[in-house]
């Protein structure tokens, strides 16, 4: 689950993470008001969207009077903001905030993530604040100072002091980074965290450290054990398909192919995509029914692949385990009665009764369904049907 900026500064605040001041508004009239409430004479306009690149997109914009912080808010209210991380379609903004000004001497870059081969958190900075990490990773990697924390000992001076030496800081400063950097990694680790994102980190004039940007997301999983946190969800951001799928215990993410995926286990699933990109084709989504699937299930995953227009063909693999091959054979006709199944079903099931899965199938006698004897088979078989072979 993602969270708004001024969200994720809410939770800084309660971890002592300094930074700026600020009110979200729902207006214009909202915003300007806001701006008094703040003083000062510079304000900063920001679109509150699950996406990054928000400046580059035109949804964050400085203001020097009250009057420019109304006009800004009502351009950018409503607007629909593309970034390269919203996808051509973009978000709407319907939320602004606004932020007194800064007195920004350097910007920096903070981040925690984890990572999975080393199975612990890293914290991730660089001098390069204000740019899209992606490109400085791609473009100067060394500018990234990398420091894994085993949760067994915790944040100890000897990462912070590595994080501040990697970036140059003075002595004097050397002790506010540190603290900056354990309060982040301990909201990190106590909130269930996936990741956090400060870019830019901005150093003051005071030689404080703040974070002017914040971007953060939780394990799902772990939201029993933050309400708090839940209560933060904005259902508005988040796509209608891919919650209506989480209703019916199905991981799905829509992508911009043409071959719909329904698979059982995150890592098969994968495989599925890979296998058809290698065969030339390209799929259409993510979609993982678990391993309790029933017709109801496959029929709500054939319900929400359908409803992408660009779907021209579908490749069913599923490994028998936990669930039989036969009940999943049965479930995928049930599916076809339920749900008006217009395209080329191909079908790989291996595992548990696979030979009786595939006997109910070819017996159905359903035209657009093709049987599979395996992955590879299955996926040239998806892509020949998607290109009308």
């Amino acid at each position: 689950m993602n969270i708004h900026e001024y969200q994720a500064k809410q939770i800084f605040a309660k971890y002592g993470v300094p930074t700026p001041r600020g009110i979200i508004a729902n207006t214009p009239s909202q915003a300007m008001t806001n701006a008094q409430e703040l003083g000062g004479k510079i304000w900063v306009v920001k679109a509150q969207i699950h996406a990054g690149g928000r400046g580059l997109g035109g949804g964050v914009k400085l203001a020097k009077s009250l009057k420019e912080v109304k006009q800004l808010a009502s351009e950018i209210l409503g607007m629909t903001l593309v970034t390269h991380q919203t996808g051509p379609e973009g978000k709407l903004v319907q939320k602004v905030y606004i932020e007194e000004g800064a007195d920004i001497v350097d910007e920096l870059y903070l981040g925690v993530v984890l990572d999975r081969a080393r199975e612990m958190p890293v914290i991730m900075a660089s001098t390069e604040g204000g740019m899209a990490i992606e490109d400085v990773a791609h473009d100067s990697p060394e500018k990234i100072i990398k420091v894994a924390v085993d949760p067994a000992i915790g944040f100890q001076g000897f990462h912070g002091r590595e994080l501040a030496f990697g970036l140059g800081l003075a002595k004097e400063e050397q002790g506010k980074f540190i603290k900056f950097a354990k309060a982040v990694y301990n909201l990190y680790m106590e909130n269930d965290a996936e990741m956090i994102e400060i870019n830019p980190l901005i150093k003051t004039a005071s030689g404080d450290f703040m974070a002017l940007d914040g971007k953060m997301g939780f394990d799902d999983s772990a939201l029993g054990r933050h309400p708090d946190i839940e209560d933060m969800r904005d259902i508005s951001e988040e796509d209608a398909d891919e919650r209506e799928a989480s209703r019916y215990g199905l991981s799905y993410i829509s992508l911009d192919g043409e071959i719909g995926c329904m698979v059982n286990g995150a890592g098969l699933a994968m495989g599925t995509m890979d296998t058809i990109n290698y065969m030339g084709g390209t799929p259409a989504n993510f979609l993982d029914v678990g391993g309790s699937a029933n017709a109801e299930t496959v029929a709500k995953g054939f319900e929400i692949i359908l409803k992408n227009p660009k779907v021209k063909a579908i490749f069913v693999n599923i490994f028998g385990g936990i669930v039989r091959c036969d009940r999943i054979a049965n479930g995928i006709l049930e599916a076809t009665k339920i749900t008006d199944v217009n395209v080329p079903v191909i079908v790989r099931l291996d595992g548990t009764n696979a030979p009786e899965a595939a006997e109910i199938l070819k017996n159905a006698n359903i035209p657009n369904i093709i049987v599979a004897t395996d992955l590879g088979d299955g996926a040239a078989k998806s892509v020949a049907a998607a290109k009308g072979k």
